[in-house]
């Protein structure tokens, strides 16, 4: 049976990863700026964890932050290793054995990663890790299981999707509980980011706008709007009055302003992400510049603030659904949601 481990185990195991956190983390890292709920200490191991899975998993954050690895590294790193080997450092397995896999991260002397004894050590395999994990172009915005696979090479690559909010927790509870939230540092550990630059204003199903299903984001006609978080498009439409259209490439009425009482989203797409939770981005100035069925990376330029349908001005109407396909009932608010995944609105 798993048992709980207390704070001094991570004390002890997390000396030398806590000072410095968070220059090195988003300064080297590509972040910079004030931060938000800062690294000063470690917290806790997280509950659920054996004493040795603790160690293991506390190892490879210790490294990630020694090697200079931005936080959504650790993420990665801790969620392979749970799909990989549950976070035990497994020696050979005999029968039971992949080819001749080892270590938290099952890796093989065979394919490079080094020496049987080498691969056994839990420091050395994380570093392993994370040394070919940097190479990948664009790993920060990858969905985290394009960027374990990319390293991996592993015949199940779909499964290390499934790890990402334990592997989340279980870094979160190392930096203190949350993890850090910094401007300029444009991808947060869990892979969301701010879809546009901007000012919140309406909120979510407040008393004078109940049926306001999301927040909205005032920014300049024309700002850039990113997808929120890796995932793929679902719905690119055309909404005026509570009619929907597929674009057909010839004029639209969404390609005008709209105006209060008009109706619609205008212009929007949806995007699917891991454990089926959708964004939705409205009232776009033009058609979206992604097509249904696209893949996209957190920060993925995918259209422009307007103010197409139901809209007194340019905006980005942002919507958070909790399931798929998006519906009324599934919307939650945008402001929590983002929080939890380290992003400020």
């Amino acid at each position: 049976m798993w048992v709980g481990v207390g704070a001094a185990v991570a004390l002890l195991l997390l000396t030398s990863a806590t000072a410095g956190v968070v220059s090195s983390v988003f300064g080297g890292g590509g972040g910079g700026g004030s931060c938000v709920g800062a690294v000063t200490a470690p917290g806790a191991a997280p509950a659920g964890l054996s004493v040795e899975q603790a160690r293991n998993a506390s190892m490879i954050v210790t490294v990630g932050e020694r090697m200079r690895v931005p936080v959504r590294g650790w993420v990665i790193a801790v969620a392979t290793a749970l799909q990989e080997s549950s976070l035990i450092n497994h020696g050979d397995l005999g029968p039971n054995n992949d080819h001749d896999s080892l270590g938290l991260f099952q890796q093989r002397p065979s394919q490079g990663w080094g020496t049987p004894e080498q691969i056994m050590n839990p420091e050395y395999a994380a570093g392993k890790f994370y040394e070919r994990l940097v190479t990948v172009p664009g790993w920060e915005r990858l969905p985290l299981t394009q960027a374990a696979q990319k390293v991996q090479r592993s015949a199940y690559p779909d499964a290390y999707a499934k790890h990402e909010t334990r592997a989340t927790e279980i870094v979160a509870a190392y930096t203190g509980g949350t993890l850090p939230v910094c401007d300029g540092a444009p991808i947060s550990a869990s892979g969301w980011t701010r879809p546009v630059a901007g000012t919140a204003g309406s909120g979510f199903r407040t008393s004078d706008r109940p049926g306001h299903d999301g927040v909205d984001i005032i920014a300049p006609k024309g700002t850039v709007i990113r997808a929120a978080s890796g995932g793929v498009v679902v719905r690119v439409r055309c909404n005026i009055g509570g009619n929907s259209w597929d674009p057909t490439g010839g004029p639209m009425a969404c390609d005008s302003d709209g105006y209060p009482g008009l109706g619609g989203c205008g212009w929007y797409t949806e995007i699917r992400h891991a454990g089926d939770v959708v964004s939705r981005y409205c009232h776009m100035v033009r058609q979206p510049i992604v097509r249904v069925g696209q893949t996209v990376i957190a920060g993925q330029p995918i259209g422009h603030v307007g103010s197409s349908g139901n809209s007194s001005g340019p905006h980005l109407h942002y919507e958070i659904h909790e399931g798929y396909p998006a519906t009324e009932n599934n919307a939650v608010d945008p402001v929590p949601f983002m929080r939890q995944k380290g992003v400020a609105l």
